[in-house]
């Protein structure tokens, strides 16, 4: 199996940059571009587009392709295939090769592609062959070849100094045997640090669809470890975990000990230097007996759901008449100990909206409302309470904004709107998004970090927080 080739695209749909493409026929990735911006033009939302487009071939001697594309930003990424090739493969692809971008340019867009073509298409080359499989997508081997752009580089280039060659011959910290030179390529040689440090990161996300009665339809919470390791050396770590049986369905970085792990539930591994992503999960409340095989049945043609609890409730009346409609809608953190954070609260009011009249308040200790409206053709605004609301005029969106919600506290939203057509039709229902410090829905726990290293002599210093955001689609 093997990758066409990739495109990327600026946020008109018009090409920046692509890589090389096995197909000698030249309008072969124009027709691949040609086919997503048509499926965008025709769609209502660009969401609603479908990740892999069937791509028709432009005569008999062709055969049919997809295009698999991902937006990241104001860009988008397309990745042509053709015959037997699992569109997986192209995602993990294209992701991977995001990852590489933010890491080198840090902020990935149109404006710092345009200024590091350079460096993009060497990316280009070293992460996918002529072939089109995957090449070299380990950071730490990456950087012995492109080397990161930055002042003294560009500098250095203008003045004929080869500093790839001044690097890989020796000069400068862990390069001196130039790439490829480690057994491990995930991890370079000769790595030095002043302070020794490793941290770890517990990262859960909450999605769940919930219906107007409050009933849990379908949850999940899939979770990640991101580590960001600056060792000196050859360090050997292993970390393990009071209750591993939470944990399903896990993605393992290639540098962890694949049979300590199956036999023995310890990530046991050398890590990369800098940051990376030790493991992904989902989590499983069902840390119980088996179930019978009734249960078993029965669950396989159910939603998945854990046994999480909503962080919060939402209370939501909405009268609809013609040409318009009124709203009342209240949020209660049920939470007791932690804050949720960010909390963002979308609610579509269907296309032809307009007019808004919005009040936001605090449920308790907090000011009075404030009214405020506007027209269809201007984003407007309103604040009480550190809460504050919008209204997207070409999205038809209503957007609240909540930056802190206390536990224990109500919000209150309520307002009215119209509407150019004559029977209103808004969606029925609200997505919410939020964030919470220092908290885990799994309650993963580590037991214990241990870092080994024979050749060197340090205690370093070491780190382990948990975090979680959420997604939750609540109907009404």
């Amino acid at each position: 199996m093997a990758l066409d080739g990739i495109i990327i695209l600026d946020n008109n749909g018009r090409p920046i940059i692509q890589s090389g493409f096995r197909s000698t026929t030249t309008a072969y990735p124009l027709l691949h571009i040609d086919a997503v911006n048509d499926a965008l033009q025709k769609a209502e939302r660009s969401a609603d587009v479908d990740p892999v487009i069937y791509v028709a071939s432009y005569n008999a001697a062709n055969v049919s392709s997809a295009c698999c594309h991902v937006r990241v930003g104001d860009l988008r990424f397309l990745c042509p295939v053709s015959g037997d090739v699992d569109p997986l493969l192209a995602f993990a692809f294209l992701q991977t090769f995001i990852d590489i971008l933010r890491e080198y340019l840090g902020t990935v867009s149109a404006a710092t592609l345009r200024d590091n073509f350079d460096i993009v298409y060497q990316l280009f080359e070293e992460t996918l062959d002529t072939g089109g499989h995957p090449l070299t997508t380990y950071s730490n081997a990456l950087r012995d070849i492109v080397i990161p752009p930055s002042l003294l580089n560009k500098l250095l280039s203008v003045t004929g100094t080869n500093f790839n060659s001044t690097i890989n011959s020796g000069f400068g910290a862990g390069a001196a045997i130039g790439p490829f030179s480690s057994p491990l390529p995930w991890r370079k040689t000769g790595v030095r640090y002043n302070n020794n440090e490793i941290y770890f990161d517990i990262v859960e996300q909450f999605k769940a669809i919930v219906n107007k009665n409050g009933a849990v339809l379908s949850s999940n919470v899939h979770g990640k470890i991101e580590a960001n390791a600056k060792l000196s050396g050859t360090p050997d770590c292993s970390l393990n975990f009071t209750n591993p049986q939470v944990l399903e369905d896990c993605a393992l970085h290639p540098c962890v000990r694949l049979l300590r792990w199956n036999r023995d539930k310890i990530l046991s591994f050398v890590p990369p230097d800098g940051r990376f992503t030790l493991m992904d999960y989902t989590y499983s409340s069902n840390s119980l007996p088996s179930p019978s095989p009734a249960q078993q049945s029965l669950s396989s043609v159910m939603p998945s759901r854990t046994n999480v609890a909503l962080p919060f409730t939402i209370k939501a009346i909405v009268e609809l008449e013609d040409s318009g409609g009124s709203f009342d809608v209240t949020l209660t953190s049920r939470y007791s100990t932690h804050a949720l954070e960010n909390v963002v609260a979308d609610m579509h009011l269907g296309q032809g909206a307009g007019g808004i009249r919005c009040s936001v308040s605090r449920g308790s200790g907090g000011g009075g409302f404030i009214n405020a409206g506007g027209s269809r053709n201007m984003d407007i605004f309103g604040a009480s309470s550190n809460a504050s609301w919008s209204f997207d005029a070409q999205r038809a969106v209503l957007r609240w904004e909540i930056p802190i919600v206390p536990p224990s506290s109500s919000w209150s939203m309520h307002g009215s709107f119209s509407t150019t057509n004559r029977i209103p039709r808004p969606s029925h229902a609200i997505r919410v998004h939020f964030d919470i410090s220092s908290h885990t829905y799994s309650a993963l726990k580590v037991g214990q970090l241990k870092v080994m290293n024979a050749k060197e002599n340090y205690k370093p210093f070491k780190g382990i927080r948990g975090r979680s955001s959420g997604e939750v689609e609540w109907r009404w």
